[in-house]
Protein backbone atom coordinates (compact mmCIF):
# COMPACT_ATOMS: atom_id res chain seq x y z
CA UNK A 1 0.00 0.00 0.00
CA UNK A 2 1.24 3.02 -0.74
CA UNK A 3 2.64 5.45 1.89
CA UNK A 4 -0.08 8.40 0.76
CA UNK A 5 -2.84 6.18 1.08
CA UNK A 6 -1.75 4.89 4.63
CA UNK A 7 -1.42 8.75 5.69
CA UNK A 8 -5.37 9.07 4.31
CA UNK A 9 -6.75 6.15 6.06
CA UNK A 10 -4.63 7.49 9.31
CA UNK A 11 -6.03 10.94 8.57
CA UNK A 12 -9.61 9.79 8.30
CA UNK A 13 -9.57 7.21 11.50
CA UNK A 14 -8.07 10.19 13.48
CA UNK A 15 -10.90 12.66 11.93
CA UNK A 16 -13.07 9.78 13.22
CA UNK A 17 -12.37 9.15 16.59
CA UNK A 18 -12.26 12.89 17.37
CA UNK A 19 -15.73 13.08 15.84
CA UNK A 20 -16.79 10.04 18.41
CA UNK A 21 -15.47 11.58 21.09
CA UNK A 22 -17.01 15.16 19.93
CA UNK A 23 -20.36 13.63 19.64
CA UNK A 24 -19.76 11.33 23.19
CA UNK A 25 -18.70 14.11 25.55
CA UNK A 26 -21.06 16.20 24.23
CA UNK A 27 -24.06 14.18 25.06
CA UNK A 28 -22.38 13.94 28.40
CA UNK A 29 -22.54 17.68 29.10
CA UNK A 30 -25.89 17.97 27.80
CA UNK A 31 -27.16 15.22 30.19
CA UNK A 32 -25.52 17.16 32.90
CA UNK A 33 -27.11 20.53 31.91
CA UNK A 34 -30.61 19.00 31.52
CA UNK A 35 -30.08 17.37 35.02
CA UNK A 36 -29.38 20.48 36.39
CA UNK A 37 -31.95 22.35 34.83
CA UNK A 38 -34.72 19.72 35.85
CA UNK A 39 -33.55 21.01 39.41
CA UNK A 40 -33.49 24.34 38.99
CA UNK A 41 -37.07 24.11 37.81
CA UNK A 42 -38.11 21.78 40.42
CA UNK A 43 -36.72 23.63 43.53
CA UNK A 44 -39.43 24.76 46.22
CA UNK A 45 -40.12 28.23 46.51
CA UNK A 46 -38.85 30.04 49.63
CA UNK A 47 -40.56 32.16 51.65
CA UNK A 48 -39.58 35.61 51.40
CA UNK A 49 -38.98 38.26 53.93
CA UNK A 50 -41.15 41.91 53.81
CA UNK A 51 -38.87 44.53 52.70
CA UNK A 52 -39.09 47.95 52.94
CA UNK A 53 -39.84 50.44 49.74
CA UNK A 54 -37.14 50.94 47.64
CA UNK A 55 -35.31 54.62 47.04
CA UNK A 56 -37.22 56.81 44.64
CA UNK A 57 -34.76 56.08 41.78
CA UNK A 58 -35.14 51.95 41.84
CA UNK A 59 -38.87 52.72 42.17
CA UNK A 60 -38.70 55.05 39.17
CA UNK A 61 -36.32 52.10 37.71
CA UNK A 62 -38.84 49.53 38.03
CA UNK A 63 -42.18 51.85 37.35
CA UNK A 64 -40.45 51.68 33.84
CA UNK A 65 -38.72 48.70 33.41
CA UNK A 66 -41.36 45.83 35.34
CA UNK A 67 -44.48 47.89 36.16
CA UNK A 68 -47.27 46.54 38.19
CA UNK A 69 -49.42 45.51 35.68
CA UNK A 70 -46.53 42.77 34.55
CA UNK A 71 -46.60 39.64 36.77
CA UNK A 72 -43.81 38.51 38.60
CA UNK A 73 -41.03 36.48 36.71
CA UNK A 74 -40.68 33.02 38.25
CA UNK A 75 -37.97 31.06 35.47
CA UNK A 76 -36.02 32.70 32.27
CA UNK A 77 -34.85 31.45 29.23
CA UNK A 78 -32.18 33.32 28.12
CA UNK A 79 -29.89 32.80 24.63
CA UNK A 80 -26.98 35.04 24.00
CA UNK A 81 -24.43 35.38 21.43
CA UNK A 82 -21.17 37.82 21.31
CA UNK A 83 -17.06 37.48 22.37
CA UNK A 84 -15.03 36.32 25.59
CA UNK A 85 -11.78 37.12 26.35
CA UNK A 86 -10.14 33.68 26.81
CA UNK A 87 -6.64 35.32 27.19
CA UNK A 88 -4.42 38.59 26.23
CA UNK A 89 -5.60 39.80 22.95
CA UNK A 90 -7.53 36.23 22.42
CA UNK A 91 -11.09 37.23 21.84
CA UNK A 92 -13.04 34.17 20.92
CA UNK A 93 -16.90 33.75 19.91
CA UNK A 94 -19.84 32.21 21.85
CA UNK A 95 -22.94 31.70 22.00
CA UNK A 96 -25.12 30.69 24.95
CA UNK A 97 -28.57 29.49 27.02
CA UNK A 98 -29.40 30.55 30.42
CA UNK A 99 -31.79 29.20 32.03
CA UNK A 100 -32.70 31.48 35.72
CA UNK A 101 -34.88 30.81 38.35
CA UNK A 102 -35.78 33.58 40.62
CA UNK A 103 -36.98 31.84 43.98
CA UNK A 104 -34.99 30.38 44.96
CA UNK A 105 -32.63 32.27 43.06
CA UNK A 106 -30.44 30.08 40.52
CA UNK A 107 -29.25 29.94 37.29
CA UNK A 108 -27.26 27.95 34.88
CA UNK A 109 -24.99 29.12 31.94
CA UNK A 110 -24.04 26.96 29.11
CA UNK A 111 -21.60 28.13 26.44
CA UNK A 112 -19.92 27.55 23.46
CA UNK A 113 -16.86 28.42 22.02
CA UNK A 114 -13.46 27.46 19.91
CA UNK A 115 -10.35 27.16 21.81
CA UNK A 116 -8.51 26.31 18.32
CA UNK A 117 -9.73 25.66 14.97
CA UNK A 118 -11.22 22.13 15.86
CA UNK A 119 -10.89 22.59 19.28
CA UNK A 120 -14.29 23.75 20.97
CA UNK A 121 -14.31 24.51 24.99
CA UNK A 122 -18.16 24.28 26.32
CA UNK A 123 -18.42 26.21 29.66
CA UNK A 124 -20.77 26.18 32.70
CA UNK A 125 -21.49 29.00 35.22
CA UNK A 126 -24.26 27.97 37.52
CA UNK A 127 -25.60 28.91 40.97
CA UNK A 128 -27.84 26.12 42.75
CA UNK A 129 -28.59 25.83 46.55
CA UNK A 130 -26.65 27.54 48.48
CA UNK A 131 -22.89 26.67 45.93
CA UNK A 132 -21.29 28.04 42.96
CA UNK A 133 -19.59 26.43 40.15
CA UNK A 134 -17.75 27.19 36.77
CA UNK A 135 -16.09 24.81 34.45
CA UNK A 136 -14.51 25.16 31.24
CA UNK A 137 -13.44 22.07 29.44
CA UNK A 138 -12.11 21.13 26.23
CA UNK A 139 -14.84 19.47 24.06
CA UNK A 140 -16.70 19.41 27.27
CA UNK A 141 -14.53 16.42 28.72
CA UNK A 142 -10.98 18.27 29.26
CA UNK A 143 -11.01 20.63 32.07
CA UNK A 144 -9.26 23.94 31.33
CA UNK A 145 -10.59 25.06 34.64
CA UNK A 146 -12.82 23.84 37.27
CA UNK A 147 -13.74 25.61 40.64
CA UNK A 148 -17.23 25.17 42.49
CA UNK A 149 -18.47 25.31 46.22
CA UNK A 150 -19.60 27.59 48.76
CA UNK A 151 -17.67 30.49 50.07
CA UNK A 152 -16.84 33.01 47.74
CA UNK A 153 -17.90 31.06 44.91
CA UNK A 154 -21.19 30.75 45.70
CA UNK A 155 -20.99 34.75 46.44
CA UNK A 156 -19.39 35.48 43.12
CA UNK A 157 -22.12 33.44 41.82
CA UNK A 158 -25.04 35.12 43.78
CA UNK A 159 -23.22 38.36 42.36
CA UNK A 160 -23.78 37.62 38.70
CA UNK A 161 -27.78 36.15 39.43
CA UNK A 162 -28.31 39.67 40.84
CA UNK A 163 -26.44 41.71 37.92
CA UNK A 164 -28.18 40.16 35.63
CA UNK A 165 -31.60 40.94 37.45
CA UNK A 166 -32.36 43.64 34.88
CA UNK A 167 -33.23 40.38 32.33
CA UNK A 168 -35.75 39.34 35.14
CA UNK A 169 -36.10 42.97 36.42
CA UNK A 170 -39.42 42.07 38.39
CA UNK A 171 -36.92 40.16 41.08
CA UNK A 172 -36.29 43.34 41.92
CA UNK A 173 -39.97 44.36 43.56
CA UNK A 174 -40.47 44.71 47.02
CA UNK A 175 -40.92 41.26 48.38
CA UNK A 176 -38.58 40.16 45.81
CA UNK A 177 -35.83 39.30 48.23
CA UNK A 178 -33.68 41.72 47.27
CA UNK A 179 -33.11 44.80 50.30
CA UNK A 180 -31.91 48.08 48.88
CA UNK A 181 -30.06 51.37 50.08
CA UNK A 182 -30.05 54.65 48.48
CA UNK A 183 -26.54 56.34 47.60
CA UNK A 184 -26.93 58.89 45.42
CA UNK A 185 -29.64 60.41 43.53
CA UNK A 186 -28.39 57.81 40.90
CA UNK A 187 -26.74 55.21 42.36
CA UNK A 188 -28.69 51.99 44.90
CA UNK A 189 -26.86 49.48 46.61
CA UNK A 190 -29.09 46.04 46.54
CA UNK A 191 -28.15 43.24 48.88
CA UNK A 192 -29.52 39.57 48.48
CA UNK A 193 -29.50 36.49 50.47
CA UNK A 194 -29.67 32.99 50.20
CA UNK A 195 -29.57 31.14 52.83
CA UNK A 196 -25.32 31.88 54.05
CA UNK A 197 -24.91 33.32 51.01
CA UNK A 198 -25.03 36.77 50.74
CA UNK A 199 -24.35 38.76 47.66
CA UNK A 200 -23.73 43.00 47.51
CA UNK A 201 -23.96 44.72 44.35
CA UNK A 202 -24.50 48.74 43.49
CA UNK A 203 -26.72 49.67 40.77
CA UNK A 204 -26.17 52.90 38.79
CA UNK A 205 -29.26 54.25 36.94
CA UNK A 206 -28.76 56.53 34.03
CA UNK A 207 -31.03 59.93 33.09
CA UNK A 208 -33.67 57.43 31.34
CA UNK A 209 -34.33 56.19 34.50
CA UNK A 210 -32.70 52.44 33.72
CA UNK A 211 -29.84 50.70 35.05
CA UNK A 212 -26.66 51.68 33.34
CA UNK A 213 -24.50 49.94 34.84
CA UNK A 214 -23.85 47.40 38.44
CA UNK A 215 -20.27 47.31 40.39
CA UNK A 216 -18.95 44.73 42.83
CA UNK A 217 -16.33 46.02 45.15
CA UNK A 218 -15.21 42.35 44.95
CA UNK A 219 -15.57 39.51 43.29
CA UNK A 220 -13.95 35.92 42.93
CA UNK A 221 -11.80 35.66 40.25
CA UNK A 222 -10.71 32.30 38.79
CA UNK A 223 -6.62 32.41 38.37
CA UNK A 224 -4.57 29.23 38.21
CA UNK A 225 -7.60 27.22 40.13
CA UNK A 226 -7.71 29.50 42.75
CA UNK A 227 -10.23 32.55 43.50
CA UNK A 228 -8.74 36.10 43.90
CA UNK A 229 -11.25 38.68 45.29
CA UNK A 230 -10.94 41.64 42.29
CA UNK A 231 -13.60 44.98 41.57
CA UNK A 232 -16.15 43.73 38.87
CA UNK A 233 -18.65 45.71 37.16
CA UNK A 234 -21.15 45.55 34.75
CA UNK A 235 -22.96 47.73 31.99
CA UNK A 236 -25.99 47.12 30.05
CA UNK A 237 -27.51 49.11 26.39
CA UNK A 238 -29.86 49.01 24.30
CA UNK A 239 -32.81 48.42 26.06
CA UNK A 240 -36.48 46.89 24.03
CA UNK A 241 -39.82 46.07 25.25
CA UNK A 242 -40.31 42.04 26.16
CA UNK A 243 -43.05 40.62 27.27
CA UNK A 244 -44.22 43.65 29.26
CA UNK A 245 -40.45 44.62 30.45
CA UNK A 246 -37.99 46.35 29.23
CA UNK A 247 -34.53 44.78 29.30
CA UNK A 248 -31.02 45.94 27.88
CA UNK A 249 -30.19 43.95 25.32
CA UNK A 250 -26.31 44.54 24.60
CA UNK A 251 -23.68 44.57 27.64
CA UNK A 252 -20.27 44.12 28.53
CA UNK A 253 -18.67 42.35 32.07
CA UNK A 254 -15.05 43.60 33.20
CA UNK A 255 -13.01 43.22 35.92
CA UNK A 256 -11.42 46.41 37.58
CA UNK A 257 -7.57 45.33 37.83
CA UNK A 258 -4.48 46.83 39.00
CA UNK A 259 -3.31 47.58 35.33
CA UNK A 260 -6.84 49.37 34.52
CA UNK A 261 -10.30 48.04 33.46
CA UNK A 262 -10.04 44.46 31.39
CA UNK A 263 -13.50 43.79 29.63
CA UNK A 264 -13.81 40.31 29.24
CA UNK A 265 -17.03 39.87 27.96
CA UNK A 266 -19.30 41.55 25.12
CA UNK A 267 -22.89 39.84 24.47
CA UNK A 268 -26.41 40.43 23.24
CA UNK A 269 -29.43 39.04 23.92
CA UNK A 270 -30.58 36.78 20.68
CA UNK A 271 -33.99 35.35 22.87
CA UNK A 272 -35.19 35.42 25.76
CA UNK A 273 -38.44 33.99 27.43
CA UNK A 274 -40.11 34.12 30.85
CA UNK A 275 -42.75 32.29 32.70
Amino acid sequence: MKKWTIAALTLAALVAGLAAVTRIAGGWWEKNTLDRRAQLESARPLPLPASAEPPAVVQRYLERAAPATRAAVRLARLQHEGEFLLGPGRWKPFSSTQLVTTNPPGFDWDARMPLAPGLPVLVRDGYQRGEGMMRAAVFGLFNVARVEGGGAMAEGQLLRYLAETPWYPTALRPGGGVEWKALTESTARARLKDGPVTAVLDFEFGPDGLVSGVFAAARGREVDGRIVMTPWAGRFRKYEKRDGMLIPVEGEVEWRLPEGPQVYWKGRVTRASWE
